[in-house]
C-alpha cells in the first residue's frame, strides 16, 4: 500500500510496497506524491510476472494449466504439482530457488519415499524449470542443473506364475458384466498384447478391427500413435466382453483400485498391473523378432526392451534344445 508523509524539510515522501516490490521517492507537493504512488502501484499490479515476482507455487500451477494437459501423464503430473505447491519451497519466488534448495528438498523427500519416486518427481520439477527458462523467460538458468538424482532402483523382474493366474481368475469371477471380472480380463489382454493400462482403458471399438486383428492407439505414452497386432487369443478376449464403449468400460482409477482388491483377495503379493508388460514382452519375444516386438509395444529404442524382458535361464535352455 502507498504511504505518503510530509518531512521536516517540507517535501513529501511517497513509499509503496506491492507484490514484494518497494519504491520510495520525494516530491514538492502531496498531489505529485499521490499521483506517482497511484501510477507505480498500477504498473506493478498490471505488469507481467517475472522470476522475482512469481512464486514457485504459481509456476507449478501455470505448468499444470498449460503444459500438463498436452502430456500423457496429465493426471499424475497435476496431482504431483499440487503437492509440490504446498511444500515450503514453493513459497519462494522462482528466481530465488538455488541448487542447494533443490538438494535439501531431495534429501528430505528421500526420507519419506523411494529413490525411484524422488527421481520421477525431480524430472517433473526439472521440466517446470526448463519451461520457465526457455519459454516463460522467468529465469536464465535452471537450479536443477548438475543436481544429483537418486540412483534408479534395479529393474523389476516380476513374472506371473500359473498358480497366481488361477488364484486371480477365481478372485475375479467369470461374469464380465462385473467390473472386477473385467479388470482381470484387462490384465489377460495386457499379457497378450503388451498394451499399457491407460491404453487398454482408453480403447474404443472405433479403433479395433476384428477382421484385420489390430487395435489402433491414437495416443500413447511416448506421444506417437501405434497399431497393435492382435493374436487370436486377444481377439477372443475382446469378443467375450459385453457390448460397451470404451471396450473394457473401466477408468484408470477404477482399474487401479479393482486390481489391488483382486490381488488382496487372491493372496497374490507384490504384483502390479504393469507387471503384465514384463510377462507380455517376455512371451512375445519367443514369437516375433526384436524389431517387430519393439513396434508392438511402442519402444523407439530397442535397448528399452531389456527392461521388460525377463526370460529365465531355464526357459531359454528349453528353446535351445
Amino acid at each position: 500500500m502507498a504511504s505518503i508523509r510530509k518531512l521536516k524539510t517540507g517535501r513529501w515522501q511517497a513509499q509503496i510496497a506491492r507484490k514484494g516490490i518497494r519504491k520510495s521517492k520525494l516530491f514538492d507537493s502531496k498531489r505529485a506524491a499521490t499521483d506517482w504512488s497511484a501510477r507505480e502501484e498500477y504498473l506493478i499490479l498490471t505488469a507481467p510476472p517475472t522470476g522475482e515476482t512469481m512464486l514457485l507455487s504459481e509456476a507449478f500451477q501455470r505448468y499444470a494449466n498449460e503444459v500438463s494437459p498436452t502430456r500423457r501423464g496429465e493426471r499424475w503430473e497435476i496431482i504431483r504439482l499440487r503437492k509440490f505447491a504446498r511444500d515450503p519451497l514453493a513459497s519462494k519466488t522462482i528466481a530465488s530457488i538455488t541448487g542447494k534448495d533443490i538438494a535439501e528438498w531431495r534429501d528430505k523427500r528421500l526420507q519419506d519415499v523411494a529413490p525411484a519416486s524422488v527421481r520421477r518427481e525431480m524430472e517433473l520439477m526439472s521440466a517446470v524449470f526448463t519451461i520457465a527458462r526457455a519459454e516463460w523467460k522467468l529465469i536464465t538458468v535452471s537450479p536443477m542443473l548438475d543436481i544429483r538424482r537418486p540412483k534408479s532402483s534395479p529393474a523389476r523382474k516380476r513374472r506371473v506364475s500359473e498358480a497366481e493366474f488361477a488364484a486371480l481368475s477365481i478372485s475375479a469371477g467369470s461374469d464380465l458384466s462385473a467390473a472386477t471380472a473385467r479388470a482381470y480380463h484387462a490384465f489377460l489382454f495386457a499379457v497378450e498384447t503388451g498394451m499399457r493400462a491407460g491404453e487398454i482403458v482408453g480403447l474404443t471399438w472405433a479403433n479395433v478391427s476384428i477382421d484385420e486383428r489390430t487395435a489402433h492407439l491414437p495416443k500413447t505414452k511416448n506421444g506417437f500413435p501405434r497399431d497393435v497386432p492382435l493374436s487370436s487369443e486377444a481377439v477372443r478376449l475382446l469378443e467375450a466382453l459385453p457390448d460397451t464403449d470404451p471396450v473394457f468400460d473401466l477408468t484408470s482409477r477404477q482399474l487401479d483400485v479393482l486390481w489391488r482388491k483382486l490381488c488382496d483377495r487372491a493372496a497374490v503379493k507384490g504384483l502390479t498391473f504393469h507387471d503384465s508388460r514384463h510377462e507380455a514382452i517376455t512371451r512375445l519375444a519367443r514369437r516375433v523378432d526384436v524389431l517387430d516386438l519393439a513396434r508392438i509395444v511402442g519402444h523407439k529404442n530397442i535397448s528399452q526392451l531389456m527392461t521388460y524382458y525377463d526370460a529365465t535361464a531355464g526357459e531359454i535352455a528349453e528353446r535351445l534344445g
